[in-house]
């Protein structure tokens, strides 16, 4: 897994503690604050830290925050419940929780409208968030296939398109479910995603 934080500086060792304490207090102060009245300075006072200790981990604001998203994200696992639909809303399930979270939805919401006009910021975004989660489609694509309910894709490329598409359409849909239309995802709509996810729309519409 990529690590949260750039690639370390010369001079003093990093400190996991301090670490930890700045992305907490990132997404405290960004519950309270806002992105705007976000600084670097009110940070490193929540965390009890130096300034200077957070200009030697992270070159701006954008980076911190980020960061501090990312790692809420990394609290997401794949249960393991027997079968494909039973993971697929385990996770949809785990996912919106965490959306529910108020530090995870002012953080992705805020960092989400700051990379439209900036696309250092979109790209960080795509690589410590989306594609460092992607490994839960990839564990439950292994899964499915060891137990026989997907066939092996053996082109790695084809197979990576596939796992992109399947997040594009989880996340998309969880997302914009609780963030945007602002409506519950309980489990009644979470098995109705998971049937037409993995059975498609032409036979959802003609089951019975």
């Amino acid at each position: 897994m990529q690590s949260r934080t750039p690639a370390s500086r010369t001079g003093r060792p990093r400190s996991a503690a301090a670490d930890a304490a700045i992305l907490a207090a990132t997404r405290e102060a960004l519950v309270e604050l806002g992105w705007s009245r976000l600084t670097l300075g009110d940070v490193a006072s929540r965390a009890g830290v130096a300034k200077t200790t957070l200009y030697r981990r992270w070159a701006g604001k954008n980076e911190l925050v980020v960061d501090a998203v990312a790692e809420l994200f990394d609290e997401l696992e794949l249960p393991d419940c027997g079968s494909l639909a039973a993971d697929v809303e385990g996770v949809v399930l785990q996912f919106a929780a965490l959306l529910s979270r108020p530090e995870a939805r002012s953080g992705l919401m805020a960092v989400v409208a700051e990379s439209t006009l900036d696309e250092a910021l979109r790209e960080r975004i795509r690589v410590s968030i989306v594609e460092r989660q992607k490994h839960l489609v990839h564990t439950g694509r292994t899964r499915a296939q060891d137990r026989g309910e997907l066939p092996p894709e053996p082109d790695p490329d084809e197979a990576a398109r596939t796992v992109g598409l399947i997040f594009d359409m989880v996340a998309g849909a969880v997302v914009h479910r609780t963030l945007v239309s602002g409506q519950p995802v309980d489990e009644e709509w979470v098995h109705g995603f998971t049937r037409v996810l993995l059975s498609g729309l032409v036979t959802t519409g003609t089951g019975p």
